[in-house]
Formats: C-alpha cells, sequence, structure tokens
C-alpha cells in the first residue's frame, strides 16, 4: 500500500515534468530533478524528502523527522522523512521538495 502511494507519486511527477525521471536512493526508489534525488520510499516504508537543513519544518502540517539510516552516524542533515499516516500530504510535499532541489 504505501509504496503503491510512492509509485503513483513518482509517475505523476515523471509525466508532468520533463526534468524528473525514476532512479534509486540507497536501493530504494527514488524521485530525481535533473539527476538529483529530492524524494525517495525508504525502508521503513515512509517517503522521504530533502527539504535542505534550513527549511521552517514549523510550517508543515505534518509530522516530519530527521531521516537516520545509520546506525552511528548522525542524520542525513536536510532530509525528511513522513510516515505513511500522512500519505494524503506525500504528493504537497513532494512538490515542496522539488522546488526546493530546483533553486540549489
Amino acid at each position: 500500500m504505501e509504496l503503491e502511494k510512492f509509485m503513483e507519486i513518482r509517475e505523476q511527477f515523471c509525466l508532468k515534468y520533463p526534468e524528473v525521471t525514476e532512479g534509486k536512493m540507497m536501493s530504494s526508489p527514488a524521485i530525481h530533478y535533473n539527476k538529483k534525488v529530492f524524494a525517495f520510499f525508504s525502508r521503513k516504508q515512509k517517503m522521504v524528502f530533502r527539504f535542505g537543513k534550513d527549511y521552517p519544518l514549523d510550517k508543515l502540517t505534518v509530522e516530519v523527522s530527521e531521516f537516520n539510516p545509520f546506525k552511528k552516524k548522525k542524520p542525513l542533515a536536510g532530509w525528511f522523512e513522513v510516515d505513511y499516516k500522512y500519505h494524503d500530504n506525500w504528493e504537497n510535499l513532494a512538490h515542496l521538495a522539488l522546488k526546493t532541489i530546483q533553486t540549489l
């Protein structure tokens, strides 16, 4: 169910934006903009977004947590994961992540 929702979003983005393509991040399905990942589906069944280090997280209407795939390292700076219970917001969050990466 979670993966299906991610795949649906990825397909929509690839059809709508010529610069957006399918790809991988840490062996997981991802969404790329000009070959740079801005969102992917984690092994924890959550969608992960690149908002950047300075994004005002308090403006988001969902609960996010820092993405940390490591056991003994710090979280990936600027990457945040969102649980499936907020899947209705995943598409909007993907748009925010896309806007963020377009400005880098």
